[in-house]
């Protein structure tokens, strides 16, 4: 369900799903956020969590770009993320 909360920064259509009929012949969808399946859903989501991330302090690793560090004097956390199909 991770890809449900991604944004899509295009204007992204799709046929109608099985089942729903349109009031007009060849009308389609519009999607506003992305769907399991869709070529950008990993990549969008992505790019929510890790400007959710940012917002935080962390720091993104330059050699995994999966690896988000947050180092302060007194603690130290490590996000290490991967989603199906993101890489």
């Amino acid at each position: 369900t991770a890809f449900f909360h991604g944004d899509l920064d295009e204007e992204v259509f799709m046929k109608l799903p099985p089942g729903f009929h349109a009031p007009e012949k060849g009308m389609v969808c519009r999607l506003k956020k992305s769907l399991y399946g869709l070529k950008q859903s990993p990549r969008c989501w992505f790019s929510k969590f890790a400007k959710a991330l940012f917002d935080y302090g962390f720091v993104q690793c330059g050699a995994d770009h999966s690896l988000f560090s947050l180092i302060t004097r007194k603690k130290e956390l490590h996000v290490l993320i991967y989603v199906d199909d993101m890489l």
